[in-house]
């Protein structure tokens, strides 16, 4: 929705008309990636916490403070920066087993979406042959095959968190093959 070529569609000055000027699709853009530091920190302790707790054998008799500091301090996780929910209300923790241990699966998300729409973007947002490509191969197959396999199809590779970690604002160049960890050590 915030790219120029599809904000140029729609947003519009409310009396005028004017297309929106560019120097305001710049601040946009700027201000996007405001406070992102702290929120992907934010999500990763708590998609790493939700790891940690579906690793025990025995959660019967655990200090869930003392583990919520042991896990944070073995991450090295900035004090400033607390667990997005503590552990005893966090519901993919404690809940049914279609969440146990699978916080991590929304960066993991945010991951395949940045990674896809990358291919929009040095095509063309409005590709025809790309848009088909993402329909055929990731919509209307759903579940038809493996979806890393489903995905390569329409991307051309496996993805990597690079463009989710550009449009945070945490780096500007795409970093060197294998210099980022994937899910699974992969």
């Amino acid at each position: 929705a915030f790219q120029p070529e599809l904000l140029r569609t729609y947003a519009h000055h409310y009396k005028t008309g004017e297309v929106i000027p560019d120097e305001l699709i710049k601040k946009l853009d700027e201000a996007s990636t405001h406070n992102q530091g702290f929120i992907t920190t934010e999500l990763v302790g708590a998609a790493l916490l939700d790891l940690q707790w579906g690793q025990l054998t025995d959660a019967d008799n655990v200090d869930v403070e003392s583990f919520e500091k042991n896990v944070a301090d073995k991450l090295s996780m900035p004090s400033q920066v607390a667990y997005r929910y503590r552990s005893p209300y966090f519901k993919h923790i404690f809940g049914s087993d279609g969440y146990a241990s699978g916080y991590y699966t929304y960066l993991w998300a945010e991951v395949l979406d940045a990674d896809g729409f990358e291919l929009f973007k040095e095509k063309g947002i409005f590709d025809p042959a790309t848009a088909k490509s993402f329909k055929d191969n990731v919509l209307e197959a759903g579940g038809s095959d493996d979806p890393m396999e489903l995905y390569v199809k329409f991307r051309g590779k496996k993805p990597t968190p690079e463009a989710l970690l550009r449009n945070r604002g945490l780096i500007n160049e795409p970093a060197k093959p294998g210099n980022l960890p994937m899910p699974g050590g992969k």
